[in-house]
C-alpha cells in the first residue's frame, strides 16, 4: 500500500466504527470490532509516515493528507463521543477550532514554500520542532489519543450490556479515565499548537504586507526589519 492509502484507511476505519456503535450497538461483537477500529485508525496514522520515509514517497501532499487524516479521526470520535454523552461537547468543538487555526496557518506557510515536517516545515525554533514534529511528541500524542478512545469506546458497550461481572464503582472508573484522558489530550493539543501559531504570525503579517498599497507594503515591509 502506499502512504496515501493507508491515511484513507485510516479514515474508513475511523467511520467504520462509529458506524458499528451506531447502528449495531445491539451486537456485543460489534462493539468489540469496533473498539479494534479505533486501534486500527489511530495505530495507522504511524504507519503512514514510515512507509513515505522507507519507500522515499514523501511528498508536499502526503504530508497534507496525513494532517486530514487526523483532523477526521480525532473529530469524528470526540464528537461521537460527545453526542453520547461521554464527554462534554465543547471537547470536539475545541479540537475543531484548533485545527481549523492550525491548517490555516500551515495553508500560508504552505504558499512560501514552506510544509511538511522535514527541512521545509514551517516550524524552525527547535522547541517547536520537538513539540511539534519530534516523533516522540507525535507517537505520545496518537498513544495518548488511542487510549482515550480506546477507553471511552469501552464504555458504552459496558453500559449496553449492563457488564454484571464489573459493579458500578469500576464502570464510573472507567468512564472517569476516559474523561480524564480525554482532558489531558485537549491540553496537549493546545500545547501542540503554540508553536504553530508563534511560528505562523510572520506569515500573517506577510499576508497583511502584501494587500497593503507599494508605499504602505515598504513602509511596512521596513518596520518588520
Amino acid at each position: 500500500m502506499t502512504p496515501n492509502q493507508v491515511t484513507a484507511a485510516r479514515m474508513v476505519a475511523a467511520f467504520a466504527a462509529v458506524a458499528l456503535f451506531t447502528f449495531f450497538g445491539d451486537l456485543l461483537a460489534a462493539d468489540i470490532a469496533a473498539v479494534w477500529l479505533i486501534v486500527a485508525a489511530i495505530a495507522l496514522d504511524g504507519v503512514d509516515g514510515y512507509l513515505a520515509r522507507k519507500r522515499g514517497m514523501a511528498t508536499p501532499l502526503g504530508a497534507q493528507l496525513d494532517i486530514l487524516g487526523d483532523r477526521v479521526v480525532e473529530n469524528l470520535f470526540f464528537t461521537f463521543f460527545a453526542v453520547a454523552g461521554l464527554v462534554s461537547l465543547w471537547l470536539p468543538i475545541l479540537f475543531f477550532v484548533r485545527g481549523t487555526l492550525i491548517d490555516f496557518l500551515r495553508g500560508l506557510a504552505s504558499r512560501a514554500g514552506r510544509s511538511g515536517f522535514g527541512d521545509q516545515s514551517m516550524l524552525e525554533t527547535w522547541w517547536g520542532r520537538a513539540l511539534v514534529a519530534s516523533r516522540a511528541s507525535r507517537a505520545a500524542y496518537a498513544i495518548l489519543k488511542c487510549v482515550c478512545f480506546c477507553c471511552l469506546g469501552l464504555v458504552l458497550p459496558v453500559a449496553r450490556w449492563q457488564a454484571e461481572w464489573l459493579d458500578a464503582g469500576v464502570r464510573h472508573s472507567l468512564l472517569l479515565a476516559g474523561q480524564s484522558l480525554a482532558g489531558a489530550a485537549a491540553v496537549f493539543c493546545v500545547l501542540r499548537a503554540v508553536p504553530v501559531v508563534w511560528e505562523g504570525r510572520r506569515y500573517l503579517r506577510a499576508l497583511a504586507v502584501k494587500r497593503k498599497t507599494p508605499a504602505r507594503r515598504a513602509a511596512a515591509i521596513e518596520g518588520l526589519r
